[in-house]
């Protein structure tokens, strides 16, 4: 046995055999141009010249995965991997701007461009296929509580079979078999444009099934985030007509247990993927169709829990209308959304309890995050967007002073006007609310000016119709001979009557009579007296 690891260490065994003596790789086949047909204006110039450079440097490299079965079925990818013979260390050597990432699996990410304009490449090495089930390597509890035991090993596995290394090199026909799905098994050749297929996902592609490579309960073992994955494939490609193949679909719903092993972090990666790929909706229809609606990650559940609702369901078209049409999408803006409902009603027990506003609002926010979101990978940033957002929620109502041009200059202005436009769409704000905030957020200086002044009568207008009304005592008609009684005027206004005076004026106003000073103040002068005491 470790004579046989080492060997695959090295890349030097030969394929396994199953039982009847076949051949557990596929067989290797090449499809030219003529039979695939890919349109090698889709392959993205960045991921062709890393292929190239690869390739001139004496390596076997190939555009690979998901992106080759996007070009078969005639869309252009959104991601470019490449997969090689060259180590992770001569695939940095060969770019200026290549850096080795990750743990489980070592791979390389090669930048191109730099801001926003920056593409990053994937680079693999071809992996070699273990047997997971008889390896010695294997460790007791998880990537986190067995960060030393893990330290050196290339490869490893858990008491479950979930493989928690995987930088074991070998053939390509080897990484082949260790790939998930048969469509994602696939290597595209752009200098001579041939497809290489070990696994017949062509075929699969054209009969439009997501079909798993080899037993789906033992590639779910391995990596139970393969579940997510089949969730997510199903949901991409179901406007295209695909399905899971029956053996791929059936062990999920009992699989997902696995999931509690994988790191919180990972899911939560995961779960993103799901969400902003621009199949958000379809994403939520097909786990209630494959019994997966609850039990993959907490938050998740809550996403497809409220997806019905107006507010979520509004929210979720909107992120994949952006996607769709090219534009960035951030988690935190999606996420506000689904746990706004949270913030807002932990706000108003607060507000009942009589709390300040702002202290109260803050304190529900951090007992949302606390409940929903835990400490997971990047929460910090995540968690500032979102508190931006819902902070801004009751400043929207202000619209008087400096207050909306220091608003509209924050940072995450246009996040949070996006959040209040949505609430405005299902009624939960006034309408004319967020079209005001529209103007005033685009128009000049004069636009703004007016739009305050217009705020400003509205809202004197709605202080008078709130103000308490006082009921006063008509006026006498002068017409009228017949004075009213004193009584009269006391009963309605409630002050003492008036004493007497012109019609039409008030009473003249009584002097108060001095009393006459006794004992030795009789001496005193008077008030204005020059005198010297």
């Amino acid at each position: 046995m470790i004579k046989k690891f080492i060997d695959k260490l090295l890349g030097k065994a030969s394929a396994p055999s199953a039982k009847g003596g076949k051949p557990k790789f596929g067989k290797r086949e090449e499809v030219p141009f003529s039979e695939h047909g890919i349109n090698p204006e889709l392959v993205d110039r960045r991921a062709n010249d890393v292929v190239r450079t690869l390739q001139d440097a004496g390596f076997e490299a190939y555009i690979v995965g998901g992106a080759v079965r996007d070009l078969l079925l005639g869309l252009r990818p959104k991601d470019f991997d490449v997969a090689t013979n060259a180590t992770p260390e001569q695939v940095k050597s060969l770019f200026r701007r290549a850096f080795i990432i990750g743990k489980r699996f070592r791979i390389v990410h090669v930048v191109h461009g730099r801001g926003r304009e920056h593409e990053v490449i994937e680079v693999s090495t071809f992996r070699a296929y273990l047997d997971n089930t008889a390896i010695e390597q294997q460790v007791s509890g998880n990537e986190r509580t067995s960060k030393h035991a893990l330290a050196g090993m290339t490869h490893a596995v858990d008491a479950s079979g979930r493989v928690l290394r995987d930088n074991v090199w070998g053939p390509q026909e080897e990484d082949a078999v260790r790939r998930d799905f048969t469509i994602n098994a696939m290597y595209y050749d752009p200098a001579t444009q041939v497809v290489v297929d070990y696994h017949k996902g062509i075929q699969d592609a054209k009969k439009k099934t997501l079909r798993m490579i080899g037993d789906p309960a033992t590639r779910y073992r391995e990596d139970p985030v393969r579940i997510i994955r089949a969730v997510r494939f199903a949901a991409k490609l179901s406007p295209l007509g695909f399905e899971l193949e029956p053996k791929t679909a059936a062990p999920l719903v009992a699989s997902q247990t696995l999931l509690a092993d994988v790191p919180q972090s990972r899911l939560f990666d995961e779960m993103l993927k799901l969400l902003q790929t621009g199949h958000a909706l379809a994403t939520i229809a097909t786990l209630k169709k494959l019994g997966l609606a609850r039990g993959i990650y907490p938050l998740l559940d809550v996403v497809v829990e409220r997806a019905d609702s107006a507010f979520v369901t509004a929210a979720l078209q909107d992120t994949d209308r952006r996607v769709n049409e090219g534009k960035p999408v951030a988690p935190s803006f999606l996420l506000a959304t689904v746990l706004w409902q949270d913030v807002r009603e932990g706000w108003e027990q607060r507000l009942a309890q009589r709390q300040h506003p702002f202290p109260a609002l803050q304190d529900a926010i951090d007992e949302v995050f606390n409940a929903r979101i835990g400490d997971v990978s990047g929460r910090g940033k995540l968690a500032a967007d979102m508190r931006e957002i819902w902070v801004m929620q009751p400043r929207f109502e202000k619209r008087v002073g400096s207050t909306p041009y220091g608003l509209v200059e924050q940072a995450r202005f246009r996040a949070g006007f996006d959040f209040m436009r949505l609430r405005a769409d299902v009624g939960e704000v006034d309408e004319a609310l967020a079209e005001w905030w529209e103007e005033f957020s685009t128009g000049d200086d004069n636009t703004r000016e007016d739009l305050l002044d217009q705020a400003r009568e509205e809202q004197k207008a709605r202080q008078k119709a709130q103000a308490p009304s006082v009921r006063r005592a008509p006026r006498k008609d002068p017409v009228d001979a017949s004075p009213r009684s004193d009584a009269a005027v006391s009963d309605v206004e409630g002050a003492p009557a008036p004493e007497g005076g012109a019609e039409g004026q008030a009473a003249p106003k009584k002097r108060r009579r001095r009393r006459k000073p006794t004992g030795d103040r009789a001496a005193a002068p008077p008030a204005g007296d020059n005198s010297q005491d």
